[in-house]
């Protein structure tokens, strides 16, 4: 590398009138980034050095971020330099006895100290990727002091995700949620006080929620239903009702959409008796349960979870807001879409959907909803015995998508429109419909590798 740190400015250098000597005996780590810049080296630099980004350096020199976990102070150290003693991390010839022996692979650790994970920021393949981030967050959350301002910064951050998700394509988006979830890994490695702790879990759950909730839209099942565990332990570990409510809920759409909608009623069921204060969580698990009775064929149940829903969402709706996990009316109305239509009331489902998509708008910020109510009347067509209309319409609903938004979630419910068009009655349009699926499937592929997710 060409850039050094010479040894002998943590001894003799001065930053701000005083030894640089006291601020890394504070560990004040902005201070010694910006004595290092001070000297030429860029942040660009101090990130190579360190094993972070250009922007995290940056951050954390203006002092936007603070470093507090052991490992990341261990790595500061090693990276420019430092000696250990002087930071407070143990004595420098421990460090010498280590070199002496062969080195450690990274994700070995040595009998000292704990294993080092690489960040996400570095780049990393996309469902083994996952798997390894999905496994530390979750050993995190099980072992974790935060500076208020910091968990300030990640819990503003967390609510910036959730405000863009709806709209954004969802590889995009775990690339973004995965440097957020390796920020809250690190600070959960050492138990903090237990306001803290709750703040932080919750933020976890949140962040692992949308994590599983793009895994599903990409079609990944298997690691969406283990992302959907990581945040069901983070959401209990949070003890906050109205959270694990809202979890549950959630992870109930995956075996809706990919699975057996008995488990989507044993889930909602389960979030709605945790709390007897209601919320609009509740509604949306109330919403959700009838929308997998009318598709399991339970006619009576089904209908009176509809009355239920609707008297729910009465109570405790969410005014109308496009951002992740609030539950305004379109939303409601987009379940009882379904209901409605797994229910063979064509007539009721068209009238449900007529109100939704006025409420989306002509140009909705959420399009994967409209697209999906839309696939929802074109099973109705199917219903009312108008194949081919029923085709042409599935593939303006998936071809008025973005081409990022052509996810798995929405190209399988356009071949369940086929599969339940007869046979005898599947003519050009249906196979056009086809055609188009498997020309955007093939194009996803071309597109993300996979489910390449994790890039930088």
């Amino acid at each position: 590398m060409g850039v050094q740190v010479d040894p002998s400015w943590w001894a003799s250098g001065v930053w701000e009138g005083r030894p640089i000597r006291e601020f890394l005996e504070r560990r004040d780590i902005a201070a010694t980034f910006r004595f290092l810049h001070a000297r030429g080296i860029s942040y660009g630099a101090i990130a190579a050095l360190v094993g972070v980004s250009a922007n995290r350096a940056a951050e954390i020199a203006k002092g936007a971020r603070q470093v507090t976990a052991y490992d990341v102070l261990e790595r500061i150290a090693v990276g420019l330099r430092i000696p250990r003693a002087v930071m407070g991390l143990g004595q420098e010839q421990e460090a010498n006895a280590t070199s002496s022996r062969p080195a450690a692979r990274p994700e070995e650790g040595t009998a000292n100290h704990p294993p080092y994970r690489r960040s996400p920021e570095a780049p990393v393949g996309s469902s083994s990727a996952l798997t390894r981030l999905r496994t530390a967050l979750d050993e995190a959350l099980a072992t974790s002091s935060v500076a208020p301002h910091q968990l300030e910064l990640i819990e503003a951050s967390a609510n910036e995700h959730m405000r863009i998700y709806p709209s954004a394509p969802p590889a995009m988006m775990l690339s973004r949620l995965a440097a957020e979830c390796a920020e809250v890994q690190v600070l959960s490695r050492r138990r903090q006080p237990a306001a803290i702790q709750s703040r932080l879990s919750g933020t976890a759950a949140l962040l692992a929620t949308m994590c599983a909730d793009a895994l599903m839209r990409l079609g990944d099942v298997g690691e969406a239903r283990l992302w959907y565990r990581t945040a069901l332990h983070a959401a209990d570990d949070s003890s906050e009702p109205r959270l694990r409510v809202l979890v549950r809920a959630q992870s109930a759409m995956l075996p809706y959409y990919f699975g057996d909608p008995q488990q989507t009623v044993s889930l909602t069921e389960a979030a709605m008796a945790i709390s007897e204060t209601p919320s609009s969580s509740t509604a949306l698990a109330a919403a959700g349960r009838a929308r997998a009775l009318a598709r399991l064929g339970a006619v009576d149940e089904a209908r009176a979870a509809i009355t239920q829903a609707r008297r729910m969402f009465d109570l405790v709706g969410d005014d109308d807001s496009d951002t992740a996990f609030r539950f305004p009316r379109k939303r409601l109305l987009f379940y009882l879409s379904g209901a409605s239509t797994w229910l063979g009331d064509t007539s009721e489902a068209y009238r449900v959907q007529d109100e939704a998509l006025r409420l989306y708008g002509a140009s909705p910020s959420v399009p994967i909803d409209p697209a999906l109510i839309g696939l929802d009347r074109s099973m109705c067509l199917v219903r009312d015995r108008r194949a081919a209309e029923a085709a042409a319409s599935a593939l303006d609903a998936v071809a008025a998508l973005p081409e990022t938004q052509r996810a798995e979630i929405v190209l399988t419910r356009a071949l369940d429109v086929i599969s339940a068009i007869p046979v005898r009655h599947r003519g050009e349009e249906a196979a056009a419909l086809a055609d188009y699926v498997r020309a955007c499937r093939e194009r996803g592929r071309t597109l993300a590798g996979g489910t390449a997710a994790l890039d930088p």
